[in-house]
């Protein structure tokens, strides 16, 4: 789910190719559930090779990743640890909005409502463990490093990003924020056209960036009193928030209090929850220092093992993208050899 921090944060558009030369760290389960949701057939059903393996995950790793290394935009992919404790009630809400929404997925099949078929499998979708492994033998095919967060694949993300080990952080969710990441890049992994869930309307998904100093420079807030602003809204770790309070209310409650053990009018309810462990895990998230990640030459052999003969990906496509990425990389071989060689 993530903070809902809406439209009262400033944002830009961004063009991919503004990216260029850059180092992202993408929150890897937030990607990998992007492009299991939206690769799918006309009914819902995912992408799959000749043993009846999924394989939409992969089709978006790799063919997003090939755009992005053809702009020089240097990725790194943060896997999810353990989850914190108080997240339990969120990963619990998600497994049971998956159960139900599988269950009206089946309906929806059985009586031929293909348009609602596929806006309940989006929502059924979910992460496996053999899907991981696959990702990362992939990625490391395409010589792009991944880590394993201790725990929040996105606070790690964000530290990495803290430390200047990235420029930034790729995710769709705003808790990079408050993890304190400089830099979000939101659509990095679904920009595009893409189709409107129940609608026959399709927009265009356009790359955004959101500064962090901006955002506190705009709403004349710290950091510290956006992480009080998210728990208003609510998080992983509060989903449900305060009721009645959106953006625009959370904000005037912080900026007229101060914090949120002055919040007066919500005394009573936030005497109900733990907000300074939420605070904590944003303002010290647990996270790894230090981590540096190697970039290393892109493997067509390898891509090619992997994706045409284990799982039935065509042949001339994938020889196709792999050009593109060699090409670039003996280029960039070359011009370095001319000045330094």
């Amino acid at each position: 789910m993530g903070v809902d921090l809406g439209d009262i944060i400033p944002r830009r558009k961004t063009e991919l190719k503004e990216l260029s030369n850059k180092k992202l760290a993408v929150d890897a389960y937030n990607a990998l559930y992007q492009f299991l949701a939206i690769i799918r057939g006309v009914g819902g059903e995912h992408l799959k090779d000749s043993q009846g393996r999924v394989t939409s995950h992969l089709s978006g790793l790799f063919y997003r990743n090939i755009n992005l290394m053809e702009l020089n935009i240097k990725l790194v992919y943060v896997f999810d640890g353990a989850p914190p404790e108080l997240k339990s009630e969120e990963i619990q809400r998600r497994k049971q909005a998956k159960v139900e929404a599988t269950r009206q997925y089946h309906e929806a099949v059985a009586a031929g409502d293909m348009e609602n078929a596929r806006k309940y499998a989006e929502a059924s979708t979910s992460i496996r463990h053999d899907m991981v492994a696959e990702s990362k033998q992939l990625l490391d095919a395409m010589g792009i490093p991944w880590y394993d967060a201790p725990s929040e694949g996105e606070a790690q993300a964000s530290v990495m990003a803290a430390e200047g080990t990235v420029d930034g952080v790729a995710s769709q969710d705003h808790d990079s924020l408050l993890f304190g990441a400089p830099l979000l890049v939101r659509n990095v992994t679904i920009s595009g056209r893409r189709r409107l869930p129940s609608k026959n309307v399709f927009v265009e998904i356009e790359p955004e960036s959101i500064s962090l100093s901006e955002t506190l420079q705009t709403l004349q807030i710290t950091r510290e009193q956006l992480v009080d602003l998210g728990i208003l809204l609510g998080t992983d770790f509060n989903p449900d928030g305060f009721k009645g309070i959106g953006p625009a209310r959370a904000l005037k409650f912080i900026k007229t209090y101060g914090s949120l053990e002055k919040v007066e009018p919500l005394k009573e309810e936030l005497a109900k929850l733990d907000y300074p462990a939420i605070r904590k895990i944003f303002l010290s998230p647990p996270a790894d220092k230090g981590i540096r990640p190697v970039w290393k030459d892109y493997n067509a052999r390898a891509v090619e093992e992997f994706l045409v003969r284990e799982h039935s990906f065509s042949a001339e496509r994938v020889e196709a993208a792999s050009k593109r990425i060699v090409k670039m990389e003996s280029s960039r071989s070359d011009t370095l050899e001319k000045w330094f060689g």
